[in-house]
């Protein structure tokens, strides 16, 4: 393989704000160290858990040590080892995550174990923004374990993780009524799931879609949801979220994200599941590195339909 160049590209920020904190740096090109793998990032995947880092949102739950990296979700081509590596080459096509908000870069060093090969069937979009809803949605579904029949009410239903949780619940035989804008009505309906607006009228809505009860409610959004599944009488073993983790403390609800499915078990379940066509992971944009800040207002807006990536 050629010579890397001395210096990569990486996202920074230096201190909590609005996106405007975000800019993009040259750095020493990454080293990997015993047990990492160099990959050359073709592609990864925002979410909106950064966007909470990144204004110290989640401060008292995961600081941010200044100047931060950002990201997670990536995919690219193995260019370096590190000792002690023997499950990868260079040239390799890989996909997986960063634990240390790094992955938003030309190049990140990532552990090994974190990482899977490509599966030649999926694009670099879809493979650089795989990690965090694929596996968030697995971990989702599987915390409340909905059997064939059952009715699942699931909010945000329409977004990054919310797509693959109404695909994951179709593939288990489950009920859907799912939460979103009625511009995401037609997406719903054509994957099994029974549209419902969401606003004022949202519980009455659901007691209408499911006259019979709900049996399982999974929170992608906020807190309001939360309450509602328990005013609804939802049992709080029955109610999942992953983000409202205050609420589900008060409640005792399920609150499994994705460090649940954070292995390279699921990881290779939620690719091959992508590859073969079982699932399809919706790119709604694609943004040069250097355009970071204009891919983030697109998702701080809360309505995309799918995921939003990052292209070096």
């Amino acid at each position: 393989m050629p010579a890397l160049p001395t210096h990569a590209r990486a996202v920074r920020f230096d201190r909590y704000g609005d996106r405007d904190v975000l800019y993009l740096a040259d750095i020493p090109m990454p080293h990997p160290a015993p047990g990492e793998v160099l990959v050359e990032v073709r592609a990864a995947g925002i979410n909106p858990g950064e966007t909470r880092i990144r204004t110290g949102a989640l401060h008292d739950r995961f600081p941010a040590t200044f100047p931060s990296g950002q990201g997670s979700d990536l995919a690219g081509v193995v260019v370096g080892l590190g000792d002690g590596v023997t499950d990868f080459s260079p040239g390799d096509e890989v996909l997986g995550y960063s634990w240390q908000r790094s992955s938003h870069a030309t190049h990140a060093a990532v552990p090994a174990a974190q990482l899977i090969r490509k599966p030649e069937a999926l694009s670099w979009p879809v493979a650089g923004s795989l990690y965090v809803a694929a596996c968030t949605a697995w971990a989702a579904v599987h915390a409340v374990d909905p059997r064939p029949g059952e009715t699942v009410a699931v909010s945000a239903a329409a977004g990054g993780v919310g797509s693959i949780v109404v695909q994951l619940l179709g593939l288990r035989g489950a009920r859907i009524l799912g939460i979103a804008s009625s511009a995401n009505s037609a997406w719903l309906t054509a994957n099994g799931a029974v549209p419902v607006s969401y606003g004022e009228d949202l519980a009455a809505g659901l007691t209408a879609a499911a006259p019979g009860g709900i049996d399982v409610f999974i929170d992608l959004f906020g807190p309001q949801y939360v309450q509602l599944a328990v005013d609804l009488g939802i049992p709080p073993d029955r109610i999942e979220t992953i983000i409202s983790f205050e609420l589900a403390a008060r409640y005792g609800t399920k609150h499994d994200g994705s460090a649940v499915g954070s292995n390279r078990e699921v990881l290779t379940e939620m690719a091959d599941l992508a590859a073969g066509g079982r699932i399809e992971i919706t790119v709604a944009a694609a943004y040069p590195l250097d355009h970071v800040r204009d891919a983030y207002a697109e998702l701080e807006q809360r309505h995309t339909h799918g995921k939003i990536v990052l292209v070096p």
